[in-house]
């Protein structure tokens, strides 16, 4: 799939970074110790991060997708079913997939609430999450 395409196919408003490099893919996997979902590798591959108007980030970019992992492991002492988080709501609420066993063993995409903890699929696959979340269909 070519992913700046199907982000443009949706909303004309989305704007790109240029593709991740070798070196920020590697520094994210040796961080996280987690290997991406193929998915999400393909699209850091075309373009680190996608936002769209008025400073909206629909895929955060390598660095905060780092940054954000690292803070909320440390803070909240997410135990081995936690999630890597690839995006937020905008309300404190973060987008991300299930990791289990140290693995991301689905396609699945969860929004994990910060006001209880809890966590919920919101989307079968990364792009049904674009689909929704990109146009309003998916709320939170």
């Amino acid at each position: 799939m070519k992913w700046r395409d199907y982000f443009s196919s949706i909303s004309k408003e989305c704007q790109f970074k240029a593709p991740a490099t070798e070196s920020e893919m590697s520094a994210m996997k040796d961080t996280l110790k987690l290997e991406l979902p193929g998915t999400l590798a393909e699209l850091y591959n075309e373009t680190n991060g996608v936002s769209g108007n008025y400073g909206i980030s629909f895929i955060w970019s390598t660095e905060q997708l780092v940054r954000e992992n690292v803070f909320c492991r440390t803070v909240h002492q997410h135990d081995k079913n936690s999630l890597l988080f690839f995006s937020d709501a905008g309300n404190g609420d973060l987008f991300g997939y299930l990791i289990v066993n140290c693995r991301i063993q689905s396609e699945d995409i969860y929004i994990w609430n910060h006001e209880d903890g809890s966590q919920r699929v919101v989307a079968s696959s990364l792009e049904k999450f674009i689909e929704g979340w990109v146009t309003g269909e998916m709320t939170v």
